[in-house]
């Protein structure tokens, strides 16, 4: 591995059972998690070895210093990287190396020097519209043509209003997840946390009448349909989904509607805003959304933006007239 501008001799390969990049990728408990880290780890090769088709696996890791990860640090932002995007790397970038302590590959001293690196300080708006309700009536429109596929994307489509969930913990659902008594289901969110959320009874309507058609054998909550309109199944159960394959069934049917593209990240800030609209208290809506802090939620809230909105309005443009 070797620096740009930096002069560095070539260590000898890792062993993959020793090698940092495997070692915490397999300590990742999402497989979403685990690809995106990998897609990280995998750009920072590329970048500090000059070869676009490096990867991460059997990288010299161990031997990155002080110097390296900041000049690592300065390269993604000289080629326009958004600071959240090259925070996440450098997430990535201090974990591997953490592993490598933990290997023994690396001493204490170095490897919290090399870690030793500040995130990329910014403010942003969170990402992401709002999705007014008109929109997902008619998203939901699409779905109603008595086919498998359409009973399957309604409920997803609903479950993805009502709660706000991320789009891989909704591909992660099973069955035994859902509670009809209750109107909940139970969701595991990054870094492998549950939390309950609830269904408004429409959309226990919409899952009903998809559960009717996959049945009730234990599995994923929302599986894979062919072509022919059969559920795919794997060891006997309905198969589970991937994340991206949530968005494409949203983006799909989004078209159909003849609507906007949208992301189930904008379902996520609506239900959000849509809470803050309605006074529920900032504690619950964080809970209910499974953010680690409550300043992330807070992000999410439209009120204060409707309030500067109103201030500009009760300023009134001059008419032209000449002087």
């Amino acid at each position: 591995m070797s620096l740009p501008a930096v002069p560095h001799t070539p260590g000898p390969a890792v062993e993959p059972a020793r090698d940092p990049y495997r070692v915490y990728l397999d300590s990742l408990t999402s497989a979403e998690s685990r690809r995106t880290m990998r897609g990280c780890l995998d750009r920072l090769a590329a970048l500090i070895t000059g070869d676009d088709d490096a990867g991460g696996a059997g990288q010299p890791w161990h031997l990155l210093r002080y110097e390296h990860t900041v000049r690592m640090r300065a390269l993604m932002t000289e080629r326009g990287w958004s600071p959240a995007y090259v925070n996440k790397h450098l997430v990535a970038l201090r974990r591997v190396l953490r592993e490598a302590w933990r290997l023994g590959q690396m001493t204490a001293e170095d490897y919290q020097r090399a870690a030793d690196l500040p995130t990329v300080e910014h403010t942003r708006l969170p990402t992401g519209q709002h999705v007014p309700p008109e929109v997902v009536g008619a998203a939901l429109a699409a779905c109603d043509d008595d086919s498998p596929a359409g009973a399957r994307d309604a409920a997803l489509l609903a479950v993805l209003y009502s709660t706000g969930c991320r789009r891989a913990e909704i591909a992660g659902l099973t069955l035994a997840d859902y509670d009809p008594g209750a109107r909940s289901l139970r969701v595991r969110g990054k870094r492998d946390k549950e939390r309950m959320v609830y269904l408004t009874p429409q959309a226990v309507g919409r899952l009903e009448r998809w559960l009717a058609v996959r049945g009730r054998p234990a599995g994923a909550l929302f599986c894979p349909i062919g072509r022919h309109g059969s559920l795919r199944v794997r060891d006997g159960r309905p198969a589970a989904m991937t994340g991206q394959a949530v968005a494409d069934i949203l983006a799909r049917r989004m078209a159909q509607a003849g609507a906007m593209p949208r992301t189930p990240h904008d379902f996520r800030r609506t239900f959000i805003g849509e809470l803050l609209d309605a006074g529920v208290d900032l504690a619950t809506a964080q809970a209910l959304v499974g953010h680690s802090s409550p300043a992330t939620t807070a992000r999410y809230d439209r009120r204060p933006e409707r309030r500067r909105r109103e201030a500009v309005d009760r300023i009134t443009l001059p008419a032209s007239r000449p002087l």
